[in-house]
């Protein structure tokens, strides 16, 4: 074999593994349920990073009987916009293999932090909110599409 010349039994493994590498890695955009089943969120690619928003709640309407809104929120002109539709996975990049980094925000407590998220396999995946990257919570989302 001459230097620079590939023979077909190469050229095929590297075709192949080219062909399969993506179909090992689920993808993370679709629509996710939460841990606790209260909320669906909604994953797409925005440019190359991940962002998502509120799809669904399971109890849409507070005790006042009107739609529940984002009250917590750190930002006073933001407490009267509705939840469906609050954006709370916000610019995660790809860290890894099945693995993105970014922000995340918690309409609980009207808080963003760094977060994580990790594609288990095509139904699950795990979502990981930090405080100073060292205090951590996770939860594990399952695919609701």
């Amino acid at each position: 074999m001459k230097l620079g010349t590939i023979t077909p039994i190469a050229a095929a493994l590297v075709g192949f593994s080219i062909l399969t590498s993506g179909a090992l890695a689920a993808p993370a955009s679709g629509t996710w349920l939460s841990e606790n089943g209260g909320t669906k969120v909604r994953i797409t690619d925005c440019g190359g990073k991940l962002c998502g928003k509120v799809v669904w709640l399971k109890d849409p309407v507070g005790a006042d009987g009107k739609p529940k809104t984002d009250r917590h929120n750190q930002d006073e002109s933001k407490r009267a916009r509705p939840l469906l539709g609050v954006p709370v996975v916000q610019g995660m990049a790809p860290s890894g293999a099945n693995k993105w980094s970014g922000k995340i925000y918690n309409a609980d407590d009207g808080k963003t932090y760094d977060a994580h998220v990790t594609v288990i396999n095509a139904n699950a995946m795990n979502v990981q909110g930090c405080v100073l990257s060292v205090l951590c919570k996770s939860q594990k989302w399952t695919r609701a599409d």
